[in-house]
């Protein structure tokens, strides 16, 4: 008699152990780092996104300032929009970058690892914010070198630096949006240079009422105006008043309006 083999019983399939990269906070963390390093690499970009605003800052007080009347020490009047129009140069890089993980495979390749694409985003605009700031601190390091003087207080300096924050944050935001809308690098600069004009149609560098009547409205009603005229009044340690309230309203506006569109734009770039 032949004895029947005895039923093995099922091996438990063994679950298998979540990634521990595959968590959004790890994911942002381990890309912020990466977009860091590859600004700090970078230098000729970090050098110029601080270089060309510092000239700017030379050549508009030490040229021009003479030829211009604003009512006040024009260092003290043009610095603010100098530190926006830093800000400008600074964020244009993040649509670059952006672009490039797009068009060299980089997000195809993040789909096949546990870690949620779209954190790349996030490390490429938390760089910037980071990068950008380190700028503006430079820019108002030499502004203060060649006779800047505030009267801000602390309150003031806290009200300036927040402002300014937002301000590069929503910069930023756009160009990373813009980033996702074009098909090169090369296409996402472009898009970039044409914001990089809204500082000098603004009260950036001379007052909006020495401007052409049709081109007043246009320069004294878009986003860049109210922030330039809040950060100059904090910077004189003035209340911003209603200014304040309009450009952290625009800030807001903007940045909901590009994350909108980056949440629709992104899995349909991805997809294809």
């Amino acid at each position: 008699m032949t004895a029947q083999p005895l039923p093995t019983r099922p091996t438990p399939t063994a679950t298998r152990a979540p990634s521990p990269g595959s968590g959004i906070l790890t994911a942002s963390s381990v890309f912020v780092g990466r977009a860091t390093r590859h600004s700090l690499r970078d230098v000729e970009a970090l050098l110029m996104a601080v270089v060309l605003p510092v000239m700017l800052m030379l050549m508009f007080t030490y040229v021009f300032g003479g030829a211009i009347s604003t009512g006040r020490d024009y260092l003290d009047y043009v610095v603010p929009g100098i530190v926006l129009t830093c800000a400008g140069f600074g964020a244009a890089s993040t649509a670059v970058g952006v672009s490039q993980d797009m068009t060299t495979g980089t997000i195809n390749r993040l789909r096949t690892m546990p870690v949620p694409s779209a954190t790349v985003l996030v490390g490429h605009v938390a760089a910037s914010l980071a990068r950008n700031l380190l700028a503006t601190g430079v820019v108002l390091l030499v502004a203060v070198l060649i006779g800047f003087r505030p009267d801000a207080g602390a309150l003031h300096w806290a009200g300036a630096v927040g402002l300014l924050a937002l301000y590069i944050l929503t910069i930023t935001a756009v160009f990373a949006m813009l980033g996702l809308v074009a098909h090169s690098p090369e296409a996402a600069n472009g898009y970039g240079f044409v914001l990089l004009f809204l500082p000098y149609v603004s009260s950036a560098f001379v007052p909006v009422a020495t401007m052409p009547g049709w081109l007043q409205g246009f320069a004294a009603h878009q986003p860049i105006t109210p922030v330039i005229e809040a950060t100059r009044a904090l910077f004189a340690g003035t209340s911003p008043g209603t200014d304040a309230l309009v450009a952290i309203a625009w800030c807001v506006g903007i940045i909901a309006v590009a994350a909108v569109l980056t949440a629709y734009l992104f899995p349909r770039r991805v997809a294809r």
